[in-house]
């Protein structure tokens, strides 16, 4: 999910160069600012390693073209790019990696965002890896649209004001993070991540139904369990199926694997399923 680059080391590339800490890159008048028209990727650096960025790099351009907006940035470009990013930090930073694209003005009776007009940047910045303490987590009353209302197939910042007042609701029960259903009641995702649980040795995952994206880190960690030899199932799921779970997690791309220890008033306690998908993570990402 988008996160706030709130530290010092900032890093963008925009107009041809590299800028360091925050630049200005809309105005008034950009369509992006108005009327919604953004779409962006998240990738992450870690202990010297940058995951699946080649898949990150190919989404947001997927996302550009599902969005209207003129993918330019070739693939190998942003990789490009992303290798010079990482030399201005030096070391083994913990990074956010957020390539962008965004319309400057508007088509046909300003509403529709005009292609050509298509900008994009590459920003990097310091965003210290999340312990594996644990969250809690509750029923959101807020639910996932279709991609009838919206463009759910592409990852849009348009669509994260919606995950952004169920955190809201959620945190003002004492929640850290909630379960949000689609349409029909069945789960999604969690408001930040995709979401996993355990039952009686098997892995369950809600099926990707067009309601919320299919993570790059979520197709990894069920690549990465069922190549161990362990059943992953996705599947329609209820709310109830998570409040009977044997172990909840997250999976995404800001914490990657992470443990959900509390679901309502039911405390859960790390389990060897959620221990085994983020060693295996862990190791694909180092390996």
């Amino acid at each position: 999910m988008a996160h706030t680059a709130s530290s010092t080391r900032i890093w963008t590339y925009f107009n041809g160069d590299w800028h360091e800490g925050p630049v200005a890159l809309i105005g008034p008048h950009t369509h992006a600012f108005w009327l919604g028209s953004s779409v962006f990727d998240g990738a992450r650096a870690f202990e010297g390693v940058t995951p699946d960025i080649d898949r990150h790099c190919t989404r947001v351009n997927e996302s550009a073209r599902k969005f209207g907006l003129k993918a330019s940035v070739a693939h190998d470009t942003w990789l490009g790019l992303v290798r010079e990013g990482l030399k201005r930090f030096g070391g083994q930073p913990e990074l956010y990696i957020r390539p962008m694209y965004w319309a400057e003005s508007g088509g046909a009776l300003a509403v529709p965002a005009d292609p050509e007009s298509t900008r994009w940047c590459l920003t990097m910045y310091d965003a210290p890896m999340p312990e594996p303490k644990g969250a809690s987590i509750t029923l959101s009353p807020f639910r996932r649209p279709t991609i009838e209302t919206m463009p759910v197939d592409a990852k849009a910042g348009c669509l994260y004001p919606n995950n952004a007042r169920a955190l809201v609701e959620a945190g003002g029960r004492g929640f850290d993070n909630c379960l949000l259903c689609d349409v029909l009641g069945n789960v999604a995702e969690l408001a930040t991540a995709n979401v996993f649980m355990a039952k009686d040795g098997v892995v369950y995952t809600p099926i990707a139904n067009g309601t919320f994206l299919n993570g790059i880190t979520r197709q990894r960690v069920i690549g990465l369990l069922r190549d161990a030899g362990v059943e992953v199932r996705e599947a329609v799921l209820r709310y109830a199926d998570f409040q009977g779970a044997d172990e909840i997690w997250s999976c995404g791309n800001f914490a990657k694997v992470a443990p959900i220890t509390r679901i309502d008033g039911r405390t859960l306690a790390p389990g060897p399923l959620y221990r085994r998908a983020r060693e295996l993570y862990w190791a694909f990402a180092h390996g």
